[in-house]
């Protein structure tokens, strides 16, 4: 009785740790405790259900932090995602234009022509053509320009465009990149992204 996640990470602020991990934000209560103990200097790390980076911040606008806070608090967004790689063992090379791949979101690296991969199946995938993950990040650093965006209120669509201007690759345009690298496909991407 009286055991809640809020009512734990409080106890565990009164032991002065340098790091806190706190599993997932799901209410506001512990996204509250979480951002004063940032803000009082400790390094909180912890999970938060968004489809990007810069959604993060709406996200806890929506539970209940003010824009102040967050601006003050957040050090570092990173949104993951694993994408299944093709099989090893069956996989086949084809070739592409470049340029093809600019309608899902590529940004050209000047190849002309790409090899990429495609699983045939086999027993080692289980006829499926994919073995293993990989993971496909985009990361937003909290720099003096996002912090502004985030003290006016601004959310989502403005800050991931003002993030992409300062080379942050979206999660579409990593996974694309590791199609180029022969990682996995562009209908993999497309689907988890």
């Amino acid at each position: 009785i009286g055991r809640t996640f809020a009512a734990a990470l409080r106890s565990f602020m009164r032991h002065d740790p340098d790091v806190i991990l706190v599993g997932e934000m799901r209410d506001q209560e512990t996204a509250q405790i979480a951002v004063r103990a940032a803000l009082t200097g400790h390094l909180v790390l912890s999970t938060l259900h968004t489809n990007s980076a810069a959604q993060t911040i709406a996200r806890l606008a929506d539970m209940g932090i003010p824009p102040f806070l967050v601006s003050s608090s957040l050090r570092l967004v990173v949104a993951q995602r694993l994408a299944r790689k093709v099989c090893q063992e069956c996989r086949e090379p084809y070739e592409v234009d470049e340029e093809s791949l600019i309608q899902y979101g590529h940004g050209p690296l000047g190849l002309k022509r790409c090899t990429l991969y495609k699983g045939k199946g086999c027993s080692t995938c289980h006829f499926t053509g994919m073995k293993g993950r990989v993971a496909l990040y985009e990361v937003l650093p909290i720099t003096q320009e996002i912090r502004s965006l985030i003290l006016g209120s601004t959310f989502d669509g403005e800050i991931q465009d003002v993030a992409s201007k300062h080379g942050m690759k979206t999660l579409r345009e990593a996974g694309l990149l590791k199609v180029v690298q022969g990682q996995t496909t562009v209908e993999e991407v497309l689907r988890v992204t």
